[in-house]
C-alpha cells in the first residue's frame, strides 16, 4: 500500500466517525459495513444505494467518511469530492473499485478523494488504509500503487485509448448509453438538463471518433469485450 502522508492538516477528531456506505448491492454493503464497524476502526455506518441521496445525508448529517462503489448512480463517484467541497463539507472520500477499474481509478487521483483501492485489497491493507485516511493521511491500495506512483512522478506510460480521454461524467453517461435510457431519462438520473447530456453526447462522440449514439454503443460493447479477453487466461 502507498501511503502520503499529511493530505490533510489533521485527524478526525471524532472518537467514532460515521461513515456512510454507497453502492448498489446490499450485501457487498453489508460485508463492508461488518469489516469497518468493528475493530479496530470501530465506525458508526450507514448505508446508500445512490450517491446523490448520499450528498443530501452528508449535508443533514455531516458524516467525516464516505465509501463509494466507483459504479454507484447516478452522480459519477469521481465527482463527489468536488461537490462535497461545493458544500463546505469536510467528508473524506475512498473509492472504490473492481479489479478492471484500475485504470480509472489511478486517473481519478487528482479528484480529491483521500484513498483508493480495489475490491481485491486484503482486509489488513484496507484496514490500514482507513486508518491513514482518518489520520489525514492519502492512500492508495497495493493493488495500484506502482500505476499510482507513476503517474505522481509523471512518468506514466502514455495509454492513448479514447477511453481515457473522457471525463468521469461521460464515461457514466456512455454506460447509460449502453442500457438504451434515453436523453430525458439520462437527464433525469444525474440531475441535470437534457441540453446538458446532449452536450455532453456530442464531446463523448467526438473523442471516440463515432457519429452518433448507435456507433457509440458499439464501441462502449466492443471496448468491454476486448477488456475482457486481456483479462481472462
Amino acid at each position: 500500500m502507498l501511503v502520503i502522508p499529511r493530505l490533510i492538516d489533521e485527524s478526525l477528531r471524532y472518537e467514532t466517525p460515521c461513515a456512510l456506505l454507497v453502492g448498489e448491492y446490499h450485501l457487498v454493503l453489508a460485508s463492508l459495513a461488518q469489516l469497518l464497524s468493528g475493530p479496530p476502526l470501530n465506525l458508526r455506518v450507514e448505508l446508500s444505494a445512490r450517491t446523490d441521496e448520499a450528498l443530501s445525508r452528508i449535508e443533514e448529517e455531516h458524516h467525516e467518511l464516505l465509501f463509494c462503489d466507483l459504479r454507484s448512480p447516478p452522480i459519477p463517484a469521481t465527482e463527489l469530492p468536488a461537490q462535497l467541497a461545493q458544500r463546505n463539507q469536510k467528508t473524506r472520500v475512498i473509492l472504490l473499485g473492481d479489479d478492471e477499474d484500475a485504470a480509472e481509478l489511478v486517473a481519478s487521483l487528482d479528484c480529491g478523494a483521500a484513498g483508493f483501492f480495489t475490491k481485491d485489497a486484503s482486509a489488513e491493507e484496507f484496514i490500514e488504509g482507513v486508518q491513514a485516511v482518518v489520520a489525514g493521511h492519502y492512500a492508495i491500495g497495493g493493488n495500484l500503487a506502482r500505476r499510482a506512483l507513476a503517474r505522481l512522478s509523471g512518468h506514466e506510460p502514455a495509454r492513448g485509448g479514447a477511453y481515457d480521454r473522457l471525463s468521469p461524467a461521460e464515461r457514466t453517461i456512455l454506460s447509460m448509453l449502453e442500457q438504451a435510457l434515453s436523453t430525458r431519462s439520462i437527464a433525469a438520473a444525474r440531475g441535470i438538463s437534457d441540453k446538458t447530456v446532449r452536450n455532453h453526447m456530442a464531446s463523448i462522440y467526438r473523442k471516440l471518433e463515432v457519429r452518433n449514439r448507435s456507433e457509440a454503443i458499439m464501441w462502449s460493447l466492443r471496448m468491454r469485450r476486448e477488456r475482457f479477453a486481456r483479462l481472462t487466461p
